[in-house]
């Protein structure tokens, strides 16, 4: 239950790894947090974490789980299954509303919420993502390496995501499911590399218990693989910091600078809405960063306060 006049010292909406990490910084400094989250992280899907030094392969339910075990031994934070849909800058902070009713109020707000991959729309892909299927060869290529392996994707990015997965395997094909929109660099480079292209139409995607066995295309033909890669871009999972009026990259990230601080006040972004290195420990460590310096602005705003007269020293945080 959250008392209606609590005012909590941050807010994180997202609890996924940099939510969480953020969290257990804040926790240990003693603020009163608040993580608001659904469960329904970016990498769901997945069966294993890499590139974690420790926990290299753990599954994403289980690394939560870890996670969760270590924040909540801190009294001072709460993690709730909410999701923060509006946000409203205020002088002294931000008023939240949940997709539930529940109002919160907050000095400081770090969104920890991620992107979402777009997807390609072929059946047969959603039995198989997360297994056979992956959109991040940093995070997968290496358990593919020197099997053959199928690329989704046309023009620029397709042709780069199929060159670049020549580190892993070098049986590799191009399927682009419609006119490749290729230059002829990429023609030429991709050549070069023995990568084959493809721009028959995909039908389906065939395989059992998560394994992809081969790609059906509309003219009837098929090809054998055993993983596909896949590059369709993505978007901000949350529009919170459009609304707040967050700066964005080109790119679609939201721009951040010292310490994951936003050109709105009070306002922090860490994890992957924010980084071209969209990886699990670079998100924690973007987090335990995030929550340093918003305890640091947290002291910084009390100690001006205490100074200029505004009221007495601030208590310890009593537990949430």
């Amino acid at each position: 239950m959250i008392e209606a006049d609590t005012v909590w010292d941050c807010v994180i909406a997202g609890g996924g790894p940099a939510g969480l990490s953020a969290a257990l910084m804040l926790g240990r400094c003693r603020r009163r947090v608040l993580v608001c989250d659904t469960g329904q992280g970016r990498n769901r899907w997945s069966r294993g974490v890499h590139g974690v030094l420790t926990r290299d392969g753990i599954a994403p339910a289980e690394l939560l789980r870890l996670a969760r075990e270590d924040v909540a031994r801190y009294d001072t934070v709460s993690l709730r299954s909410l999701e923060v849909v509006e946000a409203t800058r205020q002088r002294n902070g931000f008023a939240l509303v949940c997709g539930d009713g529940t109002r919160l109020r907050a000095r400081r707000l770090l969104l920890a919420t991620g992107v979402a991959d777009e997807l390609p729309s072929i059946p047969g892909l959603m039995d198989l993502y997360g297994t056979s299927v992956h959109h991040c060869p940093f995070c997968d290529g290496y358990q593919w390496r020197d099997r053959p392996v199928a690329v989704w994707g046309r023009g620029e990015h397709g042709a780069g995501l199929a060159a670049g997965l020549t580190v892993w395997t070098s049986d590799l094909v191009l399927c682009t499911d419609g006119p490749a929109g290729l230059t002829a660099r990429w023609q030429r480079r991709l050549a070069l590399l023995g990568i084959e292209v493809r721009p028959a139409r995909i039908s389906q995607l065939e395989g059992a218990e998560g394994r992809l066995a081969r790609i059906v295309f509309e003219d009837g033909t098929a090809l054998a693989r055993e993983a596909m890669f896949f590059s369709s871009g993505q978007r901000q999972a949350s529009g919170l910091a459009a609304r707040l009026g967050c700066r964005f990259t080109p790119a679609g990230a939201v721009d951040t600078g010292k310490c994951e601080a936003t050109d709105v006040p009070g306002l922090y972004v860490c994890g992957d809405a924010s980084r071209e290195a969209q990886f699990v420990v670079v998100a924690m460590a973007e987090g335990a960063e995030a929550g340093m310096a918003i305890s640091r602005s947290l002291f910084e705003e009390s100690l001006d306060a205490l100074e200029s007269g505004g009221r007495d020293r601030p208590a310890v945080p009593a537990a949430g």
